[in-house]
């Protein structure tokens, strides 16, 4: 959301000359880019770290420095990659046999000055994320899931209307709505049977980079379940057993 102000007079000590506001919009990108790529003071030690070894690092490098698990180390990476402050390279390593080639992250010698703009719900999910690492894990991911079901319950409202009571379809059926309902905001989810147990897989999650950094996001997606299934079908236990945060290429939730 832009605001808008009045141009400045000379009296102010700015320039009024042609071309200053195409200089402060560059400046004004410049910094949100800055403040995408490193607002986070994990990422900014990561790039500091990068900076510093001009032979470069690899995700395992900077998971055993900070402590990371390596697919958050590697989502760090990618993020000052994307941005510009990084590059990447693939090479495989001597005698490492055949296995997956390593990929070779070094910082750029200058600095981009690309644009990307902050969005809103990217902050809202960001403060949300900060806003329940305050609390004891257990009662965060308490209040996660009560959200998730509550905005779960309104979705399948929203799908079934008021003539349609819970227990009036099978449990399949209404996982298959759950996962359509899940597709339709941005979840790419789909069911599945495995091992004699249904699931809902979500090869997307909406919640983007703020679930890798903030686990307990991933308590809203379950709550979302619950809560949907609660009006379509009945209570039912709902389990996250795979997600991005533990590794996994795709988010599992278990009924």
């Amino acid at each position: 959301m832009s605001t808008s102000r009045p141009s400045p007079s000379p009296a102010s000590g700015q320039s009024s000359l042609p071309g200053a506001s195409s200089t402060n919009g560059s400046f004004t990108a410049t910094v949100a880019a800055i403040t995408n790529a490193f607002g986070d003071p994990t990422r900014r030690a990561i790039y500091l770290f990068v900076r510093g070894r001009d032979e470069g690092v690899t995700a395992s490098d900077v998971a055993s420095e900070f402590g990371l698990h390596s697919n958050v180390a590697r989502h760090h990476l990618d993020k000052l990659t994307v941005g510009g402050y990084v590059e990447v390279t693939v090479s495989r390593v001597a005698g490492g046999g055949a296995g997956r080639p390593a990929k070779r992250y070094t910082a750029v010698a200058e600095l981009p000055m690309g644009e990307f703009p902050v969005r809103s719900d990217d902050l809202v999910l960001s403060l949300l994320g900060k806003t329940l690492a305050l609390l004891p894990a257990d009662r965060a991911e308490t209040i996660a899931e009560e959200v998730g079901h509550e905005y779960g319950r309104a979705m399948a409202a929203a799908m079934t209307g008021s003539d349609l009571a819970a227990g009036q379809r099978s449990l399949r059926s209404a996982m298959q709505a759950v996962a359509d309902a899940l597709t339709a905001h941005g979840f790419a989810a789909h069911t599945e049977k495995r091992n004699n147990q249904l699931r809902i897989i979500n090869n997307h999650c909406p919640f983007g980079d703020v679930a890798i950094e903030h686990p307990v996001i991933c308590a809203v997606d379950r709550g979302m379940v619950k809560g949907m299934l609660a009006a379509l079908y009945g209570d039912t236990d709902v389990s996250t057993i795979e997600s991005l945060p533990q590794g996994n290429t795709f988010c599992a939730t278990a009924v």
